[in-house]
């Protein structure tokens, strides 16, 4: 089991320095991917959001490059950048404000536009950005077993408390039909007190009606099969996180409708505190990947 939470970083040369990567991982229910880097390298953003996708299938992930050193050839001088910025602000001046001098410092303040663009070698900064991630993902990958694991004995906690709370309602539920027809038995010898004696055959058959409405061994097999699949996913590798969230909404939609049926407080108050024990099992697992 791995945790959707976690940090990595990588490097690798570049030219005369180096490119510098950082992963941070959060929850969240399928992969984001979102990618920052230099401005001289920019169009490689898509390149790596896929080797990222490729890496990973679930979690927000934030990914983050910055160059250091000579990692890309400086921007050299352009005299005809120079020559072209000159020329039109001359023509802009001789329609806004003839007369008055353009110089070499006005020039100077537009010093961005007169840097040739640096032109990275794309194959360099591929295999840069590759080696970074590689090493940032292994890191990744640790920190994001490790605090897998202690999820995972977080939720095998919460999934045996309520394995023995679904113990306890199905054993409270089979002494349950004694107890309802004692007090349906009860309750009519005062209705009919001092009139005809009460039919057996028709106080079974109440109780046999009220039986069947209570009855709860179907959801308590299909209840008992999901947390078996659960357990059995708690012990597997992978990507998992959707398949517990997915039993863990039908091991609730069982225990609504146990609850429903539950004409009995003590038993109601057990699926109430399975349910509790079942909440916080999702909490979990959302942070699972």
């Amino acid at each position: 089991m791995r945790s959707m939470t976690g940090y990595g970083a990588g490097d690798a040369p570049l030219g005369g320095g180096e490119l510098q990567l950082e992963l941070r991982t959060l929850n969240h229910r399928f992969v984001d991917v979102r990618v920052r880097l230099p401005p001289e390298i920019a169009d490689q953003s898509s390149f790596l959001e896929q080797l990222v996708r490729d890496k990973l299938e679930r979690g927000r992930v934030d990914v983050s490059v910055r160059l250091g050193g000579a990692a890309l050839p400086p921007a050299r001088f352009s005299s005809e950048r120079a020559r072209a910025l000159l020329t039109a602000l001359g023509t802009l001046r001789d329609e806004l404000a003839p007369g008055t001098e353009v110089t070499l410092a006005t020039l100077a303040s537009f010093s961005s536009l007169l840097l040739e663009p640096v032109v990275a070698d794309v194959e360099a900064v591929r295999a840069s950005l590759e080696r970074a991630l590689r090493a940032a993902l292994e890191k990744l990958g640790a920190m994001r077993e490790a605090e897998g694991s202690a999820l995972g004995r977080e939720i095998g906690a919460r999934l045996a408390a309520a394995k023995k709370l679904a113990h306890s309602i199905r054993e409270r539920s089979g002494g349950l039909v004694g107890v309802q027809r004692a007090r349906l038995k009860e309750r009519l010898d005062r209705l009919l007190a001092g009139s005809a004696p009460l039919d057996a055959t028709r106080l079974e058959n109440e109780v046999a009606l009220m039986a069947d409405r209570s009855d709860i061994s179907e959801e308590m097999l299909r209840l008992d099969s999901h947390f078996r699949q659960f357990g059995s996913l708690l012990e597997s590798t992978g990507s998992i996180g959707r398949q517990l969230d997915f039993l863990l909404q039908e091991i609730a939609r069982e225990l609504n409708t146990t609850g429903a049926k539950s004409q009995d407080a003590t038993l109601a108050q057990l699926v109430v505190q399975t349910k509790v024990e079942v909440e916080r099992m999702r909490e979990q697992v959302q942070n699972v990947e």
